[in-house]
């Protein structure tokens, strides 16, 4: 049987905030549970912006790497929480998205932005998304691939492209009224990772090359 622990209600709290807002973006979001150490617990969902969104919070679930539904997490977080909670049967043949490796011994920090920069960019992204939808109802992969930053240091230079700034802010991960939080860039030879208060975003530096057989 699976079994999520988490202690703190502030805790709770936060990782239903999390779950709520990634089933709004997507209401068939399926939240990958997997413990990062033996008390942190880290929460992973794949947005419709094709990028990873990702939660720690003090905590355990057993199985220590599972995949269960977004709703039926939430549900358990929100409708009868407790310190013990049943997330729902696994969901483990709906995760298709590749985790970076545990440990952050291969990350190196860039550089960090002003959460004001971050959140006018990504608004100003929503605008030119609204005035560019596409004949499926989206924004052009052309506008969601279009880089909007370039951040250099420990000798790397990241793009970050807009899909990334719209997964922060349909995330809840910045708040511009913070006028002293910073976006932290860090990034790995294949992973981009931007840090907010909230959450963090992530996704692949360059496209998998596809199998030959």
């Amino acid at each position: 049987m699976t079994e999520l622990r988490i202690a703190d209600p502030a805790d709770r709290d936060s990782l239903a905030a999390f779950v709520a807002r990634a089933v709004r973006l997507d209401g068939q979001a399926v939240v990958r549970l997997r413990m990062r150490t033996a008390d942190v617990l880290e929460a992973w969902v794949s947005t419709p912006f094709e990028v990873l969104v990702t939660r720690a919070v003090a905590g355990a679930v057993e199985p220590g790497d599972i995949s269960v539904s977004g709703n039926e997490l939430l549900a358990a977080l929100t409708v009868t929480p407790g310190e013990s909670m049943d997330p729902g049967p696994s969901r483990d043949l709906l995760w298709r998205s590749e985790l970076p490796t545990h440990g952050g011994a291969d990350w190196r920090a860039v550089d960090d932005l002003p959460v004001g920069v971050v959140a006018e960019l990504a608004d100003r992204g929503v605008t030119l998304a609204r005035e560019n939808v596409g004949p499926q109802g989206t924004p052009p992969a052309s506008l969601m691939d279009q880089t909007v930053l370039t951040v250099s240091g420990a000798d790397l230079e990241v793009g970050v492209p807009m899909r990334c700034l719209f997964a922060l802010s349909g995330m809840g991960f910045v708040d511009s009224a913070l006028t002293d939080d910073v976006v932290r860039v860090s990034a790995t030879g294949g992973w981009l990772r931007l840090d907010a208060r909230y959450g963090a975003v992530l996704r692949r530096r360059h496209a998998l090359l596809p199998l030959l057989v």
